[in-house]
């Protein structure tokens, strides 16, 4: 997609990467919705960046707990040609491995609700024809379970999967089917936690590294390079050799 083309559906913009992108879409002068739970909080962000930037924006409640993609979409009005999920929700592990409700949590803000909105965006953009993107941000988390995090990543190596499905259902097709995998960001869910400066990426870097790789087409993308080299080795790593690190 050299030439980009909007709609461009935000879902999870109230996020610091969401909002970030929404943003870098908006500087290429395309129409935006700014989906999120709690769609009063996006209307600043709305107003703004259409002052920015010169662009229809405007903001639509999604809650991926509790929403039916079918519904959802024909709120809408107009099929975005290019959606992007950005929900996550890393919870925490020690009481997702006692309390079923929050690892229930944690799997559905992962997984089930992005893939199944995802998966609705991608029978319209077919139905519709012509091209379009889905773009779904996972997680390096996903590629090996760790004891660290293995229910949030487990969930995000579920939505790896399902991309991975969607892009070989719609090879045939003009869509484009991104998984994205930004390693350490800084954000509000990583605010506290001693990030490594040399693996960690801004917002804005994950932002323009999207868009580029919409342009060039680009189907699986680690923000930084560097840990598509560290988890190709974490991930060919013999069982016995892993379970003895601490990771």
């Amino acid at each position: 997609m050299k030439t980009l083309i909007g709609p461009v559906l935000v879902i999870g913009a109230r996020s610091d990467i969401g909002r970030a992108i929404a943003m870098e879409f908006a500087k290429a002068g395309l129409p935006l919705i700014l989906a999120g739970r709690g769609a009063k909080s996006l209307e600043a962000d709305a107003a703004d960046i259409a002052l920015r930037h010169s662009v229809p924006v405007r903001a639509v409640e999604c809650d991926v707990l509790n929403v039916d993609p079918k519904t959802f979409f024909d709120s809408l009005g107009e099929t975005p040609r290019i959606v992007v999920s950005v929900v996550g929700y890393m919870g925490d592990q020690q009481r997702a491995q006692v309390d079923a409700a929050h690892a229930k949590v944690v799997m559905d803000s992962n997984y089930a609700g992005p893939a199944l909105l995802l998966g609705e965006a991608a029978d319209r953009l077919v139905a519709t024809g012509g091209e379009g993107a889905i773009i779904g941000v996972s997680s390096v988390a996903g590629d090996r379970g760790r004891s660290s995090n293995y229910v949030y990543g487990s969930a995000k190596a579920g939505l790896t999967a399902f991309l991975s499905g969607l892009r070989h259902r719609l090879a045939a097709t003009q869509i484009l089917v991104m998984t994205v995998k930004p390693g350490f960001v800084r954000t509000q869910m990583t605010a506290g936690m001693p990030l490594p400066k040399p693996l960690t990426a801004e917002p804005a870097e994950v932002a323009t590294t999207v868009v580029a790789a919409v342009r060039s087409r680009r189907e699986v993308v680690y923000v930084r390079p560097v840990w598509w080299v560290i988890m190709t080795i974490i991930s060919h790593l013999p069982e016995f050799v892993f379970k003895k690190m601490k990771v």
